[in-house]
């Protein structure tokens, strides 16, 4: 027996077929059906790669008794976040107001109407540390529904008007977007830096990606030796860590510990996009971190082909659990290594990878990481081999197949530019081919869709973030190739997500959702969180379309870059730690922005190792831009104002690179 999840087009929803609940997909007939029948909504989110999800699924949804307690005094809805982040986006607010905290599996209680009167997160199936067991907090909920309907309007009615409030989006406060902001915020950053361990505060521990990207353009801009190096020691404390997957490459989601040595063992390709485009960043720089972050982008490109390749664009991660069991696929012990290796290289492993006796995760099995780097760089690379094929077989976590637009569009600027940056033609290739994949299966009828699974589009559209960070996508693929067709789509893309998501009210400012979402409030979230924000990338999507425009729609893209931007400024003041991305776009805004053109292939090669990752390099030749350009030469231009072509090499280093250097 399966319930109505069976035909939809989410893994996640897809694994609660099974459930005795007579679960809903989000829509209006489930409200309807509410309301017909006077009961409130119960309404949980998650996805696919959720520990906890999983559990909550098997201790209640998979439950009888629960589960004919659910179906007789709710409608029950089911909610996959990765599909329908607007719909997370709102609960989550509601949640966090409630509570204090949010996470998932989150477990909202609704009236027919949408308005959320009890919020929560995972539950128990019976009493356990304090927390109700599921079966009492759902007899607690209808009595309270059936006798107290006065108190349930009052919380849902103060509800909506807090959600109202916090959609209102980020004021204008008057901060002046200027190198006193960046810095300031740069100052903060690196004051926050675990001088220890690496990384940004305190455990759990998050991969700081997107303020990676920003304090390396700091560093680039305007000279820091101290921004560089926190991205260095966070990168290599990441690299040698737990949370990196020694032996096939690919971060898991985040740390548990300080010391990034147990993950949580779920690997998002989100996460491996924004890293993989950071280490890139790394690579090419001269530096004790330079080897090991070009190891890092080759392994990082592998296990997006290898383990998140699929026909039709990248998957979205890969599960927590293996078998039920959280890192079960991959802990080991002294004993499993010594039985994969020999007695000789099986106890060069336990002291390489640092496993211990009693474990550094659970029932005495160890992740593997790097606690100094190998005496033998043969030996480590034939015993990776080794407990890599050992690993192999054993079961594997399962994977989430969606292919969701805005994740792969991350993947696609990644590809792209750590492609140029190390060389790698075959990596803008891959880069080029899932761009394709994006523009042929998820824009249907005119409209750009938010996922697909094994080619079938669903019916979720997409949002701000799907529609920016494609647009930064495509402009970088057409940088690195030159290729008019990534233009034209992603300037015809963005003209798109400025109709459809700017405040006519508040120039600057962006809904994440279309206006016809069908929530009680058009959700907004400026703050970049585990990814940017929609608002973010819709700034770096107008940054790069002021330069690479025609000359009669830059300027309409260069005031809204200019008003974007300005939006953020504080949070660039109050709140860093939520303005990773927003920082490194305002690096490179206030770097001109730089676009630098050269009419050669040898030009552009050479414009391309001198410029800063902020600037946007292009052929002059196959752009069309600057058609007058002299042959064998480079313009620079910052802003509205450009260089005179160069053709000396020292003199277009000098060009390109800050006065500090």
């Amino acid at each position: 027996m399966t319930n109505r999840l069976a035909s939809a087009t989410s893994p996640y929803l897809r694994q609660h077929a099974g459930n005795p609940v007579d679960w809903w997909e989000w829509g209006d007939e489930a409200f309807a059906q509410a309301a017909s029948r006077d009961v409130p909504v119960l309404l949980s989110i998650g996805y696919a790669a959720c520990h906890w999800c999983h559990v909550m699924a098997h201790e209640t949804f998979e439950n009888p008794a629960l589960a004919a307690q659910m179906n007789a005094g709710f409608v029950c809805i089911k909610v996959d976040r990765e599909e329908r982040p607007d719909i997370d986006s709102v609960y989550m607010a509601a949640t966090v107001a409630m509570t204090g905290q949010g996470g998932w599996p989150m477990t909202c209680f609704l009236t027919p109407d949408g308005e959320p009167f009890y919020c929560g997160t995972y539950f128990p199936p019976a009493r356990r540390g304090g927390q109700p067991g599921f079966g009492e907090l759902l007899a607690a909920i209808t009595q309270t529904w059936e006798q107290s309907r006065g108190e349930v309007d009052q919380i849902a009615e103060q509800a909506r008007a807090h959600l109202a409030q916090t959609a209102a989006g980020l004021p204008d406060a008057g901060i002046p977007v200027d190198d006193d902001l960046a810095r300031s915020a740069t100052t903060a950053l690196i004051a926050d830096e675990d001088p220890i361990n690496g990384g940004l505060g305190r455990a759990p521990k998050f991969p700081p990606s997107a303020t990676m990207l920003a304090l390396l353009r700091h560093d680039e801009r305007v000279g820091s030796p101290e921004a560089r190096a926190v991205v260095e020691r966070t990168a290599i404390a990441m690299a040698r860590g737990g949370i990196y997957d020694q032996l096939a490459g690919g971060f898991a989601r985040y740390a548990v510990d300080e010391a990034w040595v147990v993950p949580h063992f779920e690997k998002m390709l989100y996460d491996n996009a924004l890293l993989l485009r950071a280490y890139a960043q790394l690579a090419p720089r001269d530096g004790p971190v330079r080897e090991l972050a070009r190891r890092v982008c080759e392994q990082t490109v592998a296990f997006l082909d290898e383990v998140l390749g699929t026909p039709y664009g990248f998957a979205s991660s890969l599960d927590a659990d293996t078998d039920g069991v959280e890192g079960a696929t991959y802990a080991w012990t002294p004993a499993q290594l010594v039985e994969v290796l020999g007695e000789d290289d099986g106890r060069w492993a336990v002291r390489t990878f640092g496993v211990t006796d009693a474990g550094t995760f659970e029932e005495g099995a160890s992740t593997l990481r790097i606690v100094a780097p190998p005496d033998d760089v043969e030996r480590h690379e034939r015993i990776v081999e080794a407990l890599r094929t050992a690993r192999d077989r054993r079961p594997q976590p399962a994977r989430d197949d969606k292919v969701v637009t805005v994740w792969n569009a991350l993947a696609i600027t990644a590809l792209a530019e750590a492609g140029i940056g190390l060389h790698r033609t075959e990596w803008v290739q891959r880069a080029a081919w899932c761009a394709g994949e994006l523009l042929d299966r998820h824009i249907v009828d005119g409209q750009l869709r938010r996922a697909s699974l094994d080619g079938a589009v669903g019916e979720p559209v997409a949002m701000l973030d799907d529609h920016a960070a494609l647009v930064v996508a495509l402009l970088s693929l057409y940088c690195a190739t030159g290729e008019q067709r990534w233009r034209t789509a992603a300037l015809d893309l963005l003209d798109r997500a400025i109709e459809t998501f700017a405040d006519a009210e508040a120039q600057g400012s962006w809904f994440d959702a279309p206006a016809d979402g069908g929530l009680i409030v058009r959700p907004r979230d400026p703050a970049d969180g585990a990814t940017p924000s929609g608002a973010a990338l819709m700034g770096e999507a107008l940054v790069m379309a002021s330069m690479l425009a025609d000359p009669d729609t830059a300027g309409r893209y260069n005031d809204l870059a200019a008003q974007t931007v300005g939006r953020a400024a504080i949070l660039l003041a109050r709140a860093p730690r939520a303005a990773g991305h927003w920082l490194a776009v305002t690096e490179a805004w206030l770097a001109g922005p730089m676009h630098v053109t050269a009419s050669s292939a040898d030009m552009l090669a050479l414009a391309r190792e001198a410029a800063p990752g902020y600037a946007v390099v292009t052929s002059a030749v196959e752009s069309g831009f600057s058609a007058d350009q002299p042959p064998e030469t480079v313009l620079v231009c910052r802003g509205t104002t450009c260089s005179l072509p160069l053709a000396d090499s020292e003199a277009i280093r000098s060009a390109v690179r800050p006065s500090w250097r």
